[in-house]
């Protein structure tokens, strides 16, 4: 493994990584592995100049109630990173999402005993979306990983998930939990999703929810994360013209505690998926939508409206009783009112793009109480959104 900074020379160290295999859809999977050297690789910066960063990996972890886990978890993500020969090019974000049990004294031992260990607290639950952004902002790392902390997914699967990273084959990898061990209230809801989501986007991927994905550091810099929006972050990688493919991860049942999500998440889910069709499909072209819509419904009421026009002139019957009147006429004022929101919603997207240009950015969807940082790690300031969302689901 090459180290960080301008190392002279560089040793690779051999893992197990699986090559890829079709999809259907086209999207690339991973399937048995095979032996794959991990080699230190440039970064690809948006303007194709090959860039590298000090650090090599951040390894991000959202967390809510995990006290008993993150003991386990901080000592086989050592385990993996020692394996990559990354031990002093790598850092560790736990994202602390309003945490109620003893999860805060152990990441401050944590902190306190690893200098690669960074603790980013909240000051409550603002959901797993916040948390991932707040981790994807303080990333110096060229990779990024993020995955669960209830032990459910397996650190030593991290070269796996690098290789197509690292072979430049792939900006995003999404874990796959092929052989999943969660009771059916999980699974059979989860494989709904995923096909619903599947025939959505048009993006075909098995798993799309699994926390346990790999990133080059351009495209978490370029996901606009709020909400709960995290479960279609391949989708919206992919709308952005990134590379997504996927891997399968070995997956555990839960050692300890319990899962964080409550049936709730399926109807959030559910307009979550309309939130993302809209801002992948339509959010550059809202009048695509809703002219669509309306010229529909005023072609309708105009065809209806013709008809009664030669029922009356030609034919001399009365229409004023028909309910098709006052439909036709109903359907044209609808349809001209959608053409006009398409053209309102085309004004408002352009001025607010023009008013973030311009300003820099927005302000973030979460507040952080304090950050720990080791001297050499990027601060992440304290902040307070203007108009912060109600709290979310936790964090795993």
């Amino acid at each position: 493994m090459s180290q960080p900074a301008a190392a002279a020379t560089s040793t690779a160290t051999t893992t197990t990584a699986p090559p890829a295999t079709p999809v259907p859809g086209g999207l690339p999977s991973t399937a048995p592995a095979v032996p794959v050297a991990i080699a230190a690789m440039p970064l690809v910066g948006p303007d194709g100049a090959h860039t590298q960063s000090a650090l090599r990996l951040s390894v991000v972890i959202p967390l809510l109630d995990e006290a008993e886990s993150l003991p386990q978890l901080h000592a086989e993500l050592c385990d993996a990173i020692a394996a990559l020969g990354w031990q002093d090019a790598t850092e560790i974000l736990f994202i602390d999402d309003g945490s109620r049990d003893a999860s805060p004294q152990v990441l401050e031992q944590l902190f306190a005993s690893d200098p690669r260990v960074q603790v980013i607290q909240f000051r409550r639950n603002f959901g797993k979306s916040a948390a991932l952004a707040a981790g994807f902002a303080a990333a110096r790392g060229d990779y990024v990983v993020t995955m669960d902390a209830d032990l459910q997914d397996v650190p030593a699967a991290m070269p796996s998930l690098l290789a197509p990273l690292e072979t430049d084959t792939a900006d995003l990898v999404s874990g796959w939990k092929a052989e999943r061990h969660d009771p059916i209230s999980k699974t059979l809801p989860s494989a709904l999703f995923n096909a619903v989501v599947r025939s959505a986007s048009g993006v075909k991927l098995h798993d799309f929810n699994c926390g346990y994905k790999a990133y080059r550091r351009e495209v978490v810099a370029d996901l606009p994360l709020y909400g709960e929006l995290h479960r279609y972050i391949p989708v919206l990688a992919h709308d952005r013209g990134f590379r997504v493919v996927e891997q399968a991860v070995p997956h555990r049942a839960r050692a300890f505690g319990h899962s964080k999500f409550g049936p709730a998440r399926f109807i959030r889910g559910f307009f979550d998926l309309l939130t993302v069709t809209f801002l992948t499909q339509y959010t550059r072209r809202p009048l695509h939508l809703f002219g669509s819509i309306g010229a529909m419904s005023f072609a309708l009421g105009f065809l209806i409206s013709a008809w009664l026009a030669f029922v009356k002139l030609v034919q001399g019957e009365v229409i004023g009783h028909r309910p098709l009147l006052t439909l036709g006429v109903l359907l044209l004022i609808v349809g001209t009112q959608f053409i006009v929101f398409g053209l309102l919603a085309e004004m408002i997207a352009w001025q607010s793009r023009t008013a973030q240009i311009a300003a820099g950015g927005r302000a973030p969807d979460w507040s952080v109480r304090r950050h720990l940082q080791h001297a050499t790690s990027a601060p992440v300031a304290p902040t307070t959104s203007a108009a912060p969302p109600p709290a979310g689901d936790a964090s795993i």
